[in-house]
């Protein structure tokens, strides 16, 4: 097992407990501010609600920017960011040594005397500085960190916002002719709207200029303060030594997970358990550390890796998930604290049991027949075999064929072909009767005796239905001479729902998911990989996501999407492979 954190496991209860309960805090209290301030209630109403809410030890000011800042300082503590606890700190202090005794002194009127008024702030800053004590008390288990850049990025952010804030609102306030207030009520005026000071202003400008301004400074505060807590960025891709050292476990304990082979993928990264035997690979998108498929290794050693990744991901504010596990990595993953949901099958094919013989493999017979009789033929070799020349051809037609700009996959994709390392690949290619090439597989090892479908690609402007058919079937009459005795073709997402819905029996429940799937496989290959796979009578093996609760869903769907291609975030990687660079040039 990894090394865990001593430090905070010592902790007494009262700390540990820290985080999670001044995150509710902040929560509670920015929630209540932001309601307030969208309320139609009077001033006073107001200020008797802000009063109450003053003894929870923070600054208050009434406004809806201050209530969603509390909102995002809160989801800092939550994820135990050491720049969370720096700005909590901060408003203890401001609260308790500037804003109560200022606040006491403008509260005694005649109506109401200075030992009643500090009698009533003098609590508030009690308060606050005994929170200030707890939150001190309890720094060491804030121990995320933020990107290393994040704090000045914030500041650079803040400062030239505002300073173009503040002279688009001075040449507004020009052009409506309100500059006769003065530059003293002018500016006032731009330090209540921009900053949302609460300062007394004039009553001049236009409402269409205050709110305005008062959206714009909105924006520009809350851009900054997302940018300052925003999780730390991993942009390290996997080293030649990595990739050496994932490739000697795979040798040894390859045959496990068919998507193993695809963790030396080199956009991803990997942490290895402290006795070396095991790895999980990652790669880290809008603050999701997301994995794919098993660990890599020994299974007794996947405890370890895993602990050590988890570790990782809350020393830098990262959620942590896990993109189609096999179930039993998915068990590992669950004994380490997080969840596991099914999201599909994969369909795996025996070779030595496949026919064409049957009823139900009637219409792939008959597509392998057609394609046949029409003069196409199939050549079947290792990558290591293939001369570079005929590689680069293959290569450019697959670059070709591709379904938009962007090279999609993640947890079942290399994303790369051609490159001399993976000598062990196994490329399909199909050709017509006058030689030219139409169609393309690619597959990765799957330990020493099977193959896992990597690249699936035709010629579009063909009108060869059947070629996929046609490609899968000559691979496996072959696989013997391959020494492949399993297939693992397409995950089919959702799979139990399509294969279930229309069954007799099937309940309300999952007929109306169907029918959201079958709408939403207009745009998405849903329905059509589960039929276009089901022909082959496979054996539908399970995949699950993990996660560690059940609100990170959104967010690691999203990261998941980035990753798979489907969303666009940052920029295009490079090309990993001698051919995809010269392929690059020659775009």
């Amino acid at each position: 097992m990894a090394a865990v954190d001593t430090t905070r496991a010592q902790d007494p209860v009262w700390r540990a407990r820290v985080p999670a309960a001044s995150a509710w805090l902040l929560r509670l209290v920015g929630l209540l501010v932001l309601a307030q301030s969208l309320a139609p209630i009077s001033a006073h109403h107001r200020d008797d609600v802000l009063g109450v809410l003053s003894f929870s030890g923070l600054p208050v000011p009434g406004t809806a920017t201050a209530g969603l800042l509390f909102l995002l300082l809160a989801g800092g503590l939550a994820a135990r960011k050491r720049a969370a606890w720096r700005g909590l700190v901060g408003l203890l202090v401001f609260d308790a040594l500037l804003l109560a005794p200022g606040a006491a002194l403008d509260a005694a009127t005649p109506e109401t005397s200075a030992v009643e008024a500090w009698a009533w702030w003098g609590g508030h800053a009690v308060i606050s500085v005994v929170l200030l004590f707890v939150v001190i008390g309890a720094r060491g288990q804030f121990i995320a960190r933020t990107g290393a850049r994040g704090t000045w990025r914030a500041i650079g952010i803040l400062g030239g916002s505002l300073g173009l804030a503040f002279g688009l609102g001075w040449g507004l306030l020009a052009l409506v002719g309100h500059r006769h207030h003065g530059g003293q009520q002018s500016m006032l005026f731009l330090l209540d709207r921009v900053l949302h000071t609460g300062d007394t202003v004039p009553h001049g400008p236009p409402y269409w200029i205050r709110l305005l301004l008062g959206l714009i400074g909105a924006l520009i505060v809350l851009v900054a303060t997302y940018v300052w807590l925003r999780p730390a960025r991993l942009d390290r891709r996997l080293s030649s030594h990595e990739e050496q050292r994932l490739r000697d476990l795979l040798d040894r304990a390859g045959g496990q997970d068919s998507l193993g082979y695809f963790a030396l993928r080199r956009d991803k990264t990997t942490i290895f358990s402290p006795s070396g035997k095991a790895a999980v690979c990652y790669r880290v998108l809008g603050g999701v550390s997301l994995a794919a498929g098993d660990p890599i290794g020994d299974p007794e050693a996947w405890p370890g890796a895993i602990t050590a990744w988890l570790e990782q991901a809350r020393a830098h504010a990262w959620t942590p998930a896990v993109l189609g596990a096999s179930e039993r990595g998915a068990i590992a993953y669950q004994r380490a604290g997080l969840r596991a949901l099914n999201i599909g099958d994969e369909a795996v094919v025996a070779t030595a049991e496949f026919s064409l013989d049957g009823r139900q493999i009637r219409t792939v017979r008959q597509a392998v027949g057609r394609i046949r009789r029409s003069g196409h033929a199939v050549r079947v070799r290792r990558l290591g075999q293939i001369p570079h020349d005929e590689l680069a051809v293959a290569a450019s037609r697959a670059d070709g064929w591709r379904d938009g700009p962007v090279e999609r996959g993640y947890s079942m994709a290399l994303g790369r072909l051609g490159d001399p390392a993976d000598a062990d690949y196994v490329v399909v290619e199909c050709y017509d009767g006058a030689g030219e090439l139409r169609g393309l597989l690619g597959f990765v090892p799957w330990g020493p005796d099977g193959l896992s479908l990597d690249l699936m690609r035709r010629d579009r402007a063909s009108t060869d239905n059947g070629l996929m058919e046609f490609m899968i079937c000559e691979l496996v009459t072959r696989c013997a001479d391959l020494g492949v005795v399993r297939l693992s073709l397409n995950f089919a997402m959702f799979r139990y729902v399509f294969a279930r819905g229309d069954r007799i029996g099937a309940g309300p429940a999952l007929r109306c998911w169907l029918t959201i799937l079958r709408f939403a496989s207009r745009w998405w290959q849903l329905e059509s990989l589960y039929r276009a796979n089901e022909k082959y009578r496979p054996t539908w093996v399970p995949r699950f996501i993990c996660y560690e609760r059940a609100r990170d869903l959104v967010r690691v769907a999203c990261a998941a999407g980035a990753a798979e291609g489907f969303i666009t975030m940052g920029r295009r990687p490079e090309p990993a492979t001698p051919i995809e660079r010269e392929l690059a040039g020659a775009r």
